[in-house]
């Protein structure tokens, strides 16, 4: 992927990333104000590109606003290893300031607003702000059990358990921050996108697609993802949503969150 040049835009959104972190409990006041202010550089970057590449010296912290971004690697032969999906909320590699090199790329996958930190900056109100500090220890904590259920999913699950339990990771997730509408949600991941973090071919992945659409469980066409039946494709992957320490804001009985 080439590295494209990010445009500018003035108009702000509500900052997925404050809510994200709100996420593991409400954060005070002055500490969600100084999160959305050290995300006031933010910018508009098309789809496919590079954000930082594996080898580059670590620079300013990415937090992904709006659209899909991913975490890769390239293997020798040039084959690629999607390591994690990026949604709005989520921040990009700020574990990485210990390093002196990257050790994956990062990359959009949708066109998508993205805001750059000053590292320094995020450090310091980490270091400073206990309630933020422990928001981020949550933060990592999830993406690290992720990061083991992903491994469970290649090492131990066959390919309709696997694209099943991503599809459910994908939807709590969505949920969580309020991306679905009913049982649907807007997944615009393509076939390889989906065989790269899978470690599955396109073909057999669009295979299992149409199984799993076969047996009345989800549905996925033109970006949305449909679940029929919640419960039954859990029941397919064995998916238990546990490793993502979410915190569910009940909705009242009879209303959609």
């Amino acid at each position: 992927m080439a590295r494209g040049h990010v445009g500018g835009g003035e108009h702000r959104t509500p900052n997925a990333f404050v809510a994200k972190l709100c996420g593991h409990g409400l954060l005070p006041a002055e500490d969600m104000s100084l999160l959305d202010s050290v995300c006031g550089t933010q910018r508009d970057i098309p789809a496919r590109q590079d954000l930082i590449r594996e080898g580059d010296e670590p620079g300013p912290v990415f937090v992904i606003l709006k659209g899909w971004a991913c975490r890769y690697k390239l293997l020798p032969e040039g084959t690629r290893q999607i390591t994690s999906f990026l949604m709005p909320g989520d921040c990009g590699d700020l574990h990485a300031s210990v390093s002196h090199r990257m050790e994956h790329s990062i990359a959009t996958l949708t066109p998508a607003r993205v805001a750059k930190v000053d590292r320094k900056e995020m450090e310091d109100l980490i270091e400073t702000r206990p309630a933020i500090m422990r928001a981020f220890l949550w933060t990592l904590l999830v993406d690290e059990d992720t990061l083991r259920a992903w491994i469970v999913s290649m090492g131990r699950r066959d390919s309709v358990q696997r694209v099943a339990h991503l599809m459910c990771e994908l939807y709590v997730r969505a949920l969580n921050i309020g991306l679905t509408v009913g049982d649907q949600f807007e997944m615009p991941l393509t076939q390889i996108v989906l065989g790269d973090a899978l470690g599955l071919t396109p073909v057999h992945v669009n295979r299992v697609l149409r199984k799993l659409k076969g047996s009345g469980v989800m549905s996925l066409s033109r970006g949305s993802l449909v679940i029929a039946d919640v419960a039954k494709l859990a029941t397919v992957a064995g998916f238990d949503d546990t490793y993502l320490h979410r915190r569910l804001r009940r909705p009242p009985a009879g209303r959609e969150q």
